[in-house]
C-alpha cells in the first residue's frame, strides 16, 4: 500500500489528469467471462462451457457463506485444474473483518498465495492492506461491497494499488461508458444474475432484524419476503429480477470494460454451466436468441429479466419474484453433460514432431512458451506404407479427453519411415501430461508478515453530543441551546438557504452531510453545491463513500467519516488518520467490546439513538406504491409479515430512498457504559421525528428515562452478528 502522502498525491494527480487517464483507458479490449464457483462441481461447469476466469471463497471471510465454498486444500487443487485449462482464478475476500479475526484472515491469505490464486476481491480497507503486506504479487480487485459507483472512487482504489473495480450493479451505459473511458484501472460489471435492492455493501436490513449481516457474508435475503405499504398486503417492493446484459455485451466491450460478472456462487452447478455457455457464446459473436433467452430462462428467473439500470429505465417492471419450476430432470441431465460426460479441449498447443533413424521425438508447447519434450521407441523401416507429415498430424490431432487441442503442427520427417500408432499416442500421452503438470505447478511466493497496526487509545471523558438533522424543521431552538459538538446538517439544506447556514454557524459548528450515492453526472451539483457552504462558513463535510473525498478535499473542507464507510477494524480506522480525516462514525454492526478495543486513530462516534437506516435504492420505494414519485411530500412505511415496520424517507434532493429501522436506538439511558468507549461523540440521529419529538428526546439525553422495549432497541451493540 501506498503511504498516506502518496496515496493523497496520487489521488490528485488521477483527479486532474482525467484526459491523460482517458488514453489509458482506451487499451482495455478484451472482455473477461468471469463465473461463479460455489463448489467443485460449479468451477468445473464454469470452465467446461467457456469461463475465462472463476471467482470462488475459501473460509468465512467471504460475501456468500451460504455456498459451499473451497477448504484450503481444495483450492489448491481448484487453482491447478484451472490453470491447466487456462483459467484464472479470483479469491473473495470481501467481507469486513474485526480485530479478532486479523490472524486467521492473514492465514487465509498466505494459503491463497501459496495455491496460486490470480487475483483477490476485497472490501475492507484492512484486508487491502493486509494482502499488500503479505503477498503483494498478487492483484487486488474492489468488491462491489465497497459501493463505488464514480469515477473519483475508481481513482481511490487506483490509489491504494488496486488493479481492478467492480462496479455498483445500478449505474446506467452512460455512467460506465464514462468510467471506463476514464479509469486507470481495470473496471468490471455485473452482467448477470441477482440483484440487491440496496447498493452492495450500504445494507443493514438483514443484520438488523436477524444478527446475519450482508457485510458478513451472512444476508439473509429478506428483500425477497413479501411487505405492505402500511400494511401486510403481501408484495414484494424489494425483489428485483435478475440483471440481464446479454444483448448489450458488444457495447460493454466497445467502452473498454475488461471484465463481466456473472452472479451465482449460491446457485447450482447447472445454473452455472447453462449461463456460462450462453454468455461464451454471445462474446464469441452469435447473435442472441430466443434458444439463448430461453436457457437463462429455463436455469433460473424472477418473471422475467431486467436490464433496467444499464438502459435507466428505472421502475415497477423491475421487480419479480421466483418461479419454482427448475427442476426438469430432461434439462439438467442435459446440461450436466456439458461438463461431466466430457473434456472441452480449451488450450490450444503446438506439436512438433521428429522420426529420424537417429531420433523419434514429440514436443508440445503451449500459447504462454511451455514447452515439453518427450522422447519414444526408434523408428523402423516401412513395409509397406511410410509415415508423412499428414498421417502423423492427424494422430496427434486426437486430443480428446484432455483440455488441448491442435491449433499448430509441424514435423521433421526422413523417407520411408515409420512408426506405430501405439507409440504415436505414448508420445502424445506423455507430452501432454508433462505440460499439464507444468501448468498445474505452483509457485513457491516469497511472503511477507504483516506491520502489526499502531494502537490509539481514545479520550477519557465522557463523549460529547453530536446531532443529525434530516429536515430543517427539526433545528429546534432546544437543539442549539444544546451546543452540540457538531450539528450535522443534509447539504441540500443548507445551499437552499444561506441566511439560516449563516445563523446556525453562528451558534453551532455546522457539518454538511453529503449523500452516500453521487454518481459522475451528478458529481457536477455537488461541487457548486460545497463551494456554496464553503463560501458561507460551513467548513466540515461528512461522507459515507470513498468516492466523496476527492470532491471534498478539492471543496477544501475538512472529511469526517460516516457509517456507510462501514469502518469495522483498528486497521480501516489508523488509515483513516493517514487519509487526514477529522473525524470518523464506527459501524452499528460492531458490539461494544469490539468498539472499546478499536484503535481511535481519529476521533471516533457511534450512532446513539435514532432508527438505523438499513437500505440506500436507486429505486424509489415511495414510487413502487403509487406508480408515481410522491418523495417530496410523502413519508411511507414498508410492513414485514411479523408486523414490524419499516419508515421510508427520501435521501436528499434526489428521488432514492432510504429505509429505516422501524425501533428506535436508544443508548441515552446508559451513557456512562458507552463513557468507557473512548469515544470522541455519541450521534443523535433524527429522521421521522417532529419538532416536539426532538425536544423530548433530547430531554431525555439531559435527564434519561427508563428504556422501553417496545419501541426501542439496542441495535447490535450487545447481541453482535452471527
Amino acid at each position: 500500500m501506498k503511504n498516506s502522502k502518496s496515496v493523497l498525491e496520487l489521488l490528485s494527480i488521477l483527479w486532474y489528469n482525467v484526459e491523460q487517464v482517458y488514453l489509458i483507458g482506451e487499451k482495455l479490449l478484451m472482455l473477461e467471462l468471469l463465473a461463479p464457483a460455489g463448489s467443485m462441481e460449479a468451477l468445473q461447469a464454469a470452465v467446461q462451457n467457456g469461463a475465462d476466469a472463476v471467482y470462488l471463497g475459501s473460509g468465512i471471510f467471504n460475501a456468500r457463506q451460504g455456498a459451499k465454498n473451497f477448504t484450503p486444500q481444495m483450492l489448491t487443487e481448484a487453482v491447478k485444474y484451472c490453470h491447466v485449462r487456462g483459467v484464472a482464478v479470483h479469491l473473495t475476500l470481501n467481507t469486513l473483518v474485526s480485530d479478532r479475526e486479523m490472524s486467521e484472515v492473514c492465514q487465509l491469505i498466505r494459503d491463497a498465495a501459496m495455491s496460486n490464486v490470480d487475483a483477490f476481491i476485497v472490501q475492507d480497507l484492512a484486508v487491502v492492506q493486509l494482502c499488500q503486506e503479505i503477498a503483494p504479487h498478487i492483484p487486488l480487485h474492489g468488491s462491489t461491497q465497497m459501493t463505488i459507483h464514480s469515477l473519483p472512487g475508481v481513482l481511490f482504489c487506483a490509489a491504494m494499488g488496486l488493479s481492478r473495480v467492480v462496479l455498483s450493479r445500478e449505474l446506467s451505459r452512460e455512467d460506465i461508458h464514462y468510467i471506463t473511458a476514464n479509469s486507470p484501472i481495470e473496471i468490471e460489471v455485473f452482467g448477470h444474475g441477482a440483484l440487491c435492492m440496496c447498493y452492495s455493501g450500504q445494507c443493514y436490513l438483514s443484520a438488523a432484524i436477524g444478527g446475519r449481516s450482508g457485510n458478513r457474508g451472512r444476508c439473509a435475503q429478506p428483500c425477497r419476503q413479501s411487505y405492505g405499504y402500511g400494511r401486510q398486503e403481501g408484495r414484494y417492493p424489494l425483489s428485483l429480477k435478475d440483471n440481464c446484459l446479454l444483448s448489450h455485451l458488444q457495447e460493454l466491450k466497445n467502452m473498454g470494460v475488461a471484465s463481466l460478472k456473472l452472479e451465482g456462487r449460491m446457485k447450482r452447478p447447472e445454473y452455472v454451466a447453462a449461463v456460462t455457455g450462453v454468455y461464451r457464446r454471445a462474446l464469441d459473436g452469435e447473435p442472441v436468441t430466443r434458444e439463448m433467452m430461453d436457457t437463462l430462462s429455463a436455469a433460473f428467473n424472477r418473471q422475467g429479466f431486467t436490464d433496467g439500470y444499464y438502459t435507466g429505465r428505472i421502475g415497477q417492471s423491475m421487480f419479480g419474484v421466483r418461479e419454482d419450476k427448475y427442476d426438469d430432470p430432461k434439462w439438467l441431465a442435459k446440461t450436466r453433460a456439458t461438463y461431466e460426460s466430457t473434456e472441452h479441449p480449451l488450450v490450444p498447443v503446438s506439436f512438433y514432431a521428429v522420426v529420424t533413424v537417429q531420433e523419434t521425438s514429440l514436443t508440445v508447447t503451449d500459447s504462454q512458451g511451455r514447452s515439453c519434450r518427450v522422447t519414444g521407441p526408434a523408428a523402423e523401416a516401412a513395409r509397406a506404407v511410410a509415415l508423412n507429415e499428414e498421417m502423423l498430424k492427424e494422430r496427434l490431432s486426437k486430443t480428446g479427453g484432455t483440455p488441448y487441442y491442435c491449433a499448430d503442427f509441424s514435423c521433421t520427417i526422413e523417407d520411408g519411415l515409420t512408426i506405430s500408432a501405439a507409440a504415436i499416442n505414448g508420445l502424445r500421452r506423455d507430452a501432454l501430461n508433462q505440460l499439464t503438470a507444468l501448468r498445474a505447478r505452483r509457485d513457491n511466493p516469497a511472503l511477507r508478515r504483516p506491520k502489526k497496526p499502531a494502537q490509539f487509545a481514545g479520550p477519557k471523558e465522557t463523549p460529547a453530543p453530536i446531532v443529525q438533522v434530516t429536515n430543517r424543521e427539526q433545528i429546534t431552538d432546544r437543539l442549539l441551546k444544546l451546543k452540540p459538538q457538531a450539528l450535522y446538517v443534509p447539504l441540500h439544506i443548507l445551499v437552499e438557504d444561506p441566511i439560516f447556514c449563516h445563523e446556525l454557524n453562528r451558534r453551532t459548528r455546522v457539518t454538511a452531510v453529503l449523500p452516500r450515492i453521487v454518481p459522475d453526472h451528478e458529481l457536477g451539483q455537488l461541487k457548486d453545491q460545497l463551494r456554496i457552504v464553503r463560501q458561507m462558513g460551513v467548513r466540515d463535510a461528512l461522507i459515507g463513500n470513498l468516492g466523496l473525498l476527492l470532491p471534498v478535499r478539492e471543496a477544501g473542507l475538512n472529511i469526517r467519516g460516516d457509517y456507510g464507510l462501514n469502518l469495522y477494524n483498528s486497521r480501516a480506522v489508523n488509515l483513516m488518520r493517514e487519509l487526514e480525516l477529522k473525524s470518523a462514525t464506527l459501524s452499528f454492526e460492531m458490539t461494544l467490546p469490539q468498539i472499546r478495543d478499536v484503535s481511535k486513530a481519529v476521533p471516533c462516534e457511534i450512532l446513539a439513538y435514532g432508527r438505523l437506516p438499513l437500505m440506500v435504492t436507486e429505486n424509489c420505494l415511495i414510487r413502487g406504491r403509487t406508480g408515481y414519485c410522491t418523495c417530496n411530500q410523502t413519508t411511507s412505511k414498508l410492513m414485514d409479515k411479523t408486523g414490524a415496520e419499516f419508515p421510508i424517507i427520501k435521501d436528499g434532493d434526489h428521488c432514492r430512498s432510504i429505509l429505516l429501522n422501524g425501533k428506535k436506538l436508544n443508548w441515552l439511558d446508559r451513557q456512562k457504559d458507552l463513557g468507557r468507549l473512548g469515544l470522541w461523540g455519541i450521534r443523535l440521529y433524527f429522521t421521522t421525528e417532529s419538532p416536539r419529538e426532538v425536544d423530548s428526546v433530547l430531554e431525555s439525553y439531559l435527564n434519561p428515562t427508563t428504556f422501553d422495549p417496545g419501541s426501542c432497541t439496542r441495535g447490535l451493540y450487545l447481541r453482535g452478528l452471527e
